[in-house]
């Protein structure tokens, strides 16, 4: 079998970052177009981009490299590592799906389909996940935890 690499604990994202990609992401699920344009001019829309893939990272991995077998990785399961990888290959080079807004929409769809039941509340998984990433960040980044400011909400 091939080795899974996937499955490697990924490093913190710095608070700032968890909040404006979560932010962004936020801003286009409820179709907040001058929030998520004014995040993206804020943070810089190379920034961006790159913090939207690492979100997606955090996203898919955690789903895609999932174990079927008692905790043992199995066939299946470096096919489903392969499929998160192969997804974030087209995010990251640019080949499908290099809009900020095309990032941001197929997270948000993932989102839907693999992490909801039935198709249920998009915006409260993905601020369950902006927590958990929020919590690891200022966990990383303890010197930072006094000086976080969540700059920009979604309503």
């Amino acid at each position: 079998m091939p080795e899974n690499t996937v499955t490697e604990q990924l490093a913190p994202m710095e608070p700032e970052d968890v909040a404006a990609a979560f932010a962004y992401l936020q801003a286009r699920l409820v179709g907040d177009i001058d929030t998520a344009g004014a995040i993206a001019d804020d943070t810089s829309p190379e920034l961006l981009h790159r913090l939207l893939v690492d979100v997606a990272a955090r996203v898919f991995i955690p789903v895609t490299a999932a174990d079927d077998h008692d905790g043992e990785l199995c066939e299946h399961s470096f096919l489903a590592a392969a499929l998160g990888r192969l997804l974030l290959e087209l995010l990251c080079h640019s080949v499908c799906l290099s809009s900020l807004p095309g990032i941001a929409d197929t997270i948000t769809r993932f989102t839907n389909n693999i992490l909801t039941d039935d198709h249920g509340d998009v915006a409260d998984v993905l601020r369950r996940l902006e927590a958990a990433g929020m919590k690891q960040a200022m966990e990383a980044h303890p010197a930072e935890a006094g000086e976080h400011r969540v700059r920009f909400s979604v309503v």
